[in-house]
């Protein structure tokens, strides 16, 4: 919705006119909706910045949010919605804080009166309309920005590289095996091999809840990239009902190690590497 020349003139002059019982106005209004959730201060920032966009686009001539000359009032629009998603404000919280200059201008308008008053607060009412759909619009995809973000530094939580001893390192892995986390699993996993040198690696599935032919796959491919590394891989966590399921589904591991529990694996790698280790005995009563 864009407004003419002549009422983008006259919603730039009504809001210029009372610059400062505007904005205190409109903060106001936004203020209740917030629960102090935000600073004074800070909330009366945001609507000048607003303020200031509107006006300055308007006094331009045609106020349209997709023409070039309201760059400056879609970067303020922007810029509100990606602080508010970021503080954790709720899509609803930030859009009545445009919505809100509804208020306002019925407010002025119903004041300053004139032949085109009904039709210049219809008019500014959808430009206000159209200001709190994109501000939505932002904010939603800060909103899933944020997400993607967070999601990726989970699975770079839920996918840690120890280092058990010299030259073995560990890949203890807990939960579903997804591709993407399989992804996230074999960069780690190398990149740890490149940054130690270690010429063994264990991956531990004891926290799988369960494996199928799509989890083998992935485990499959994490083997073999790292045997391109130069490592040998062992494979431990294979609990009762896993092997009987590996049997069912006819998984082939080929000549890759497999151990029921990774103190076994360790034990089994620090055999290969000449380190002599031993069962620790029950103590017996004297």
């Amino acid at each position: 919705m864009a407004l003419s020349t002549e009422e983008s003139g006259r919603l730039a002059e009504l809001l210029s006119g009372q610059a400062d019982r505007v904005t205190s106005r409109w903060t106001e209004i936004v203020t209740s909706s917030l629960r102090g959730r935000l600073s004074q201060a800070e909330l009366r920032r945001q609507v000048q910045d607003l303020h200031s966009a509107i006006v300055t686009t308007g006094e331009q001539g045609v106020i349209d949010l997709s023409a070039d000359n309201a760059a400056e009032l879609r970067a303020a629009l922007s810029e509100l919605s990606r602080g508010r998603a970021r503080q954790g404000f709720s899509a609803t919280e930030t859009t009545v804080s445009v919505f809100a200059l509804k208020d306002v201008l019925a407010e002025l308008v119903q004041e300053t009166g004139g032949a085109n008053a009904l039709n210049d607060y219809v008019a500014f009412s959808k430009l206000v309309d159209e200001m709190g759909l994109f501000t939505f619009e932002s904010f939603v995809r800060t909103r899933e920005s944020l997400i993607a973000d967070q999601a990726e530094q989970l699975l770079e939580l839920s996918t840690p590289v120890v280092k058990l001893w010299e030259g073995v390192v560990a890949v203890p892995l807990v939960g579903t095996l997804d591709s993407a986390r399989a992804q996230v699993v074999m960069e780690r996993l190398l990149q740890t091999l490149v940054d130690t040198g270690s010429p063994y690696a264990i991956i531990d599935i004891t926290g799988v809840p369960a494996v199928d032919t799509q989890v083998a796959q992935h485990i499959l491919k994490t083997v073999v990239a790292a045997r391109l590394m130069g490592a040998d891989c062992i494979i431990s966590g294979i609990r009762p009902q896993i092997a009987q399921t590996i049997v069912a589904l006819g998984i082939e591991f080929g000549d890759i190690a497999t151990k029921a529990s990774l103190a076994d694996a360790l034990r089994h790698v620090l055999r290969l590497t000449g380190v002599e280790t031993a069962r620790r005995q029950p103590r017996r009563g004297v």
